[in-house]
């Protein structure tokens, strides 16, 4: 059925500060501080400043895995940045990250200091610096920021497309969530197929493309994200479906997905995360 009202777009686009959903407070079109504050700095050479949504929960996973292998360099502080009430545009975070997007990370072991301000960059980052979860041969390599770059390139599809016509934009309207339901199922599908002799994404290493892409289609077929699972009738993924639940059983995935989280099951929050100690104590 087509919407009754239909919209004509103006001539010239002006921002209306009333319209935008369950976002409309920190929306807008320009970039930039608007608030004078910089970022606390923890002990640790890695600052990351992020709230647990399936990007940031990339990041914190990424180093969680990183010091199960017993690699402590890989220390870091993650501090909570509540974008409801717009601190990802106080001035410090703007320095660190003109997108004004979480998550976002400052390395302190490097003169000068280093920042990073897109996930997938932060995992190649990471993946360089250590050496790990990121092939050395070429091939292989090639075949990992291949699935990387696809997750980053096509999840926009499935979080601001789908995620906000199905679950947060102030009314449904059939052609956006119609749209963006028939792509989040073609990815669901190309993961689906991809997996069907692979254990992981490349193959049977565990890489940052597995990494990347488990908080958001893993979050999507487990049930963590937008309550879409029947909509988009997901246990017929039986692959990704597969995927996802190995994963989850990681003990530093656990972990990682506690941090910055401060919503839902109270003994799944760690609302800030500047030592191993603690994840011993509940939130």
């Amino acid at each position: 059925m087509s919407q009754s009202n239909k919209y004509v777009p103006p001539k010239i686009w002006k921002w209306d500060k009333s319209f935008g959903g369950k976002f409309a407070s920190i929306n807008r079109p320009i970039s930039g501080a608007i608030n004078d504050k910089e970022l606390p700095v923890g002990e640790h050479p890695f600052q990351l400043y992020s709230v647990a949504t399936p990007n940031g929960i990339k990041i914190t996973v990424m180093f969680e895995e990183l010091l199960e292998l017993g690699i402590s360099e890989a220390e870091y502080d993650a501090w909570l940045i509540n974008i409801n009430n717009g601190e990802q545009f106080d001035s410090g975070f703007v320095k660190a990250n003109p997108n004004s997007k979480i998550p976002t990370l400052v390395d302190h072991s490097t003169k000068p200091q280093t920042r990073i301000f897109e996930s997938g960059a932060m995992l190649v980052y990471l993946g360089e610096k250590f050496g790990k979860f990121l092939p050395k041969s070429a091939s292989e390599k090639a075949e990992c920021l291949s699935w990387l770059f696809w997750q980053m390139s096509s999840t926009p599809y499935l979080g601001g497309g789908l995620g906000h016509f199905y679950a947060y934009a102030p009314e449904k309207l059939e052609y956006p969530i119609n749209r963006y339901a028939m792509e989040t199922k073609r990815q669901l599908d190309v993961l689906d197929k991809n997996l069907e002799n692979r254990q992981f994404l490349i193959g049977d290493e565990y890489t940052i493309a597995d990494i990347a892409a488990h908080p958001w289609y893993g979050g999507l077929v487990v049930g963590a994200l937008y309550q879409a699972q029947e909509f988009l009738n997901v246990k017929s993924y039986k692959n990704v479906a597969r995927w996802a639940k190995e994963i989850q059983k990681r003990p530093a995935v656990k972990r990682g997905q506690r941090v910055n989280k401060v919503w839902g099951d109270p003994k799944k929050q760690l609302r800030e995360r500047h030592s191993s100690k603690d994840f011993e104590t509940d939130s």
